[in-house]
């Protein structure tokens, strides 16, 4: 379809991209389901570290609004190499809202690569998202 290109990313996009994805495999393969949320991000960052790959957890983002910024924005779950938002959940199910939350939070920062993973399913290749603006 013309005009409907998919977007491309850098070689070192997708090189953290796949770095995330092995790492959330790792551990949930080692973990399992049924864990809180902040026990994958701990783990998850620990992964991707070994990877050499520079993270950051709960990283608060201001937001602008009628020309003030407020200090009480947001806060992203795991920010991979200033490149990627890693938003995690551990829930029975994924709502439409979630997606949502992260599309925002990757449009406020203009981040292009986020992922929205779940760690609370059976296989994890069903509980990885990934969106590319």
């Amino acid at each position: 379809m013309k005009g409907m290109e998919k977007p491309v990313l850098s070689e070192r996009e997708e090189h953290v991209a796949r770095m995330i994805v092995d790492s959330a495999y790792h551990v949930h393969k080692t973990l399992g389901p049924g864990l809180l949320e902040r026990v994958y991000e701990v783990c998850l960052c620990h992964e991707l570290q070994k990877r050499d790959l520079h993270c950051q957890r709960q990283v608060a983002v201001p937001i602008m609004y009628d020309d003030i910024t407020f200090e009480e924005g947001f806060r992203i779950d795991v920010l991979v190499e200033d490149l990627a938002i890693v938003e995690i959940k551990a829930v029975t199910m994924l709502y439409p809202i979630f997606e949502a939350q992260l599309l925002s939070y990757m449009k406020l920062t203009n981040m292009r690569l986020g992922f929205l993973i779940n760690f609370h399913v059976t296989l994890i290749k069903r509980g990885i998202n990934r969106f590319v603006l």
